[in-house]
């Protein structure tokens, strides 16, 4: 798993605003910093899976030494390694085992596909 820094901006009256400065235009939000961080991940994932279909080459991420933060607050979003193409599924679970699972997916900074996708990962 690699993580690539994202900058965390926020003006009054508004959302949390991320970017990512290796990714020019991979941009997230949120109302809180916690649904911020869960943006963040969701709409990295996405970005690198379209580089990937275009055929683009993934950038290695930067350091901190590298990145400008100016007035920024960084923030390290995880991103898996991909296995091949994302595909979309419908699941049936309990529900009280689908809300532990969301409130540990928002305490690793993840979305719900990416908490079950690496937890599938670690149990394979």
């Amino acid at each position: 798993m690699r993580y690539y820094i994202a900058l965390v901006r926020k003006d009054a009256d508004t959302s949390f605003g991320v970017e990512f400065p290796d990714f020019p235009g991979c941009i997230s939000a949120g109302d809180t910093l916690d649904e911020a961080a869960q943006g963040a991940a969701e709409a990295l994932a996405f970005h690198v899976e379209g580089m990937l279909q275009d055929g683009d080459p993934i950038p290695e991420p930067s350091s901190f030494e590298d990145i400008d933060v100016d007035g920024a607050v960084p923030m390290l979003v995880p991103l898996a390694d991909g296995r091949g193409r994302v595909v979309r599924l419908n699941i049936t679970m309990d529900e009280n085992l689908l809300e532990e699972v969301d409130s540990a997916a928002r305490r690793f900074g993840q979305s719900r596909s990416a908490f079950l996708a690496n937890a599938a990962r670690k149990a394979l």
